[in-house]
């Protein structure tokens, strides 16, 4: 087994049954206790675990850091990018949502010398640094946890702008409430995204889809399409396709993609 599949596994176990020791992670997972302490040791700088006298524990009600939600579900969130990557229409101004399904997009946009992209996302940026695509990047407030950059200076700077396109992450995503996110902060830069775009799109995949992790909510009450992998299912979707405003789009993944 990979380290980050034995990590993922850890994590798992621990979801799934509170504390747990650091043999008995050993047993389930056939390595050497001295496996697990180095694995719990990356975990714990990553804020994936909180280590306990013996064993570790999953933070209740904690945000995963970008370097977690980058190994997850990548196959899905690499369907979802390359068909919103494929609605980019020559000469468009694009903007870019912080975290790691919209930087999928962001990977597939890198080599288009006719377009423009506006982001706030380092995820985003650091696959398009080095591409030819023009680009502008919202300054403001640094969250290390989900390498965005949100806040008023972020906000002045795109009340300068309007784009063809909108590309938005979600922490979660409900029928009634809207987007989810972990802060304000980043409902507030996200509710003016959605003013300041002709076509907006909400990426998420299929774990996120009427989900809502925390209780910050910025409501979508303009037409919009929600883009997710063909892994949702019929009753997670019906709430969503019976809004009058919202499009639904589901992509087929390759599961032999890896990251």
């Amino acid at each position: 087994m990979r380290g980050s599949d034995r990590r993922a596994a850890i994590e798992a176990l621990l979801r799934d049954h509170g504390e747990v020791s650091v043999e008995k992670l050993a047993e389930e997972l056939a390595v050497t206790p001295s496996t697990i302490r180095r694995d719990l040791a990356e975990l714990t700088v990553e804020g994936r675990v909180t280590r306990t006298y013996g064993g570790a524990v999953v933070p209740a009600h904690g945000e995963a850091t970008v370097r977690h939600r980058a190994s997850l579900a990548f196959p899905q969130k690499d369907a979802i990018g390359r068909w919103a990557a494929e609605q980019v229409v020559d000469g468009e101004t694009v903007l870019l949502d912080a975290g790691t399904t919209v930087a999928r997009v962001a990977r597939r946009l890198r080599e288009r010398p006719g377009i423009t992209l506006v982001t706030n996302g380092l995820t985003a940026l650091s696959e398009v640094a080095d591409g030819v695509a023009d680009i502008f990047v919202l300054g403001g407030h640094l969250r290390r946890v989900s390498q965005g950059l949100v806040g008023p200076l972020a906000e002045l700077g795109l009340a300068r702008i309007t784009a063809d396109r909108a590309f938005l992450g979600a922490d979660g995503l409900h029928p009634r409430y809207g987007i989810c996110e972990a802060e304000l902060a980043q409902t507030s830069l996200k509710e003016q995204m959605l003013d300041r775009s002709r076509e907006v799109y909400v990426l998420a995949d299929s774990s996120k889809v009427g989900q809502a992790p925390f209780n910050a909510w910025t409501p979508v009450r303009r037409e919009w399409t929600l883009v997710t992998d063909d892994g949702a299912t019929d009753d997670q979707l019906a709430p969503f396709r019976a809004l009058p405003h919202v499009t639904v789009v589901t992509v087929p993944v390759d599961h032999q993609e890896a990251p």
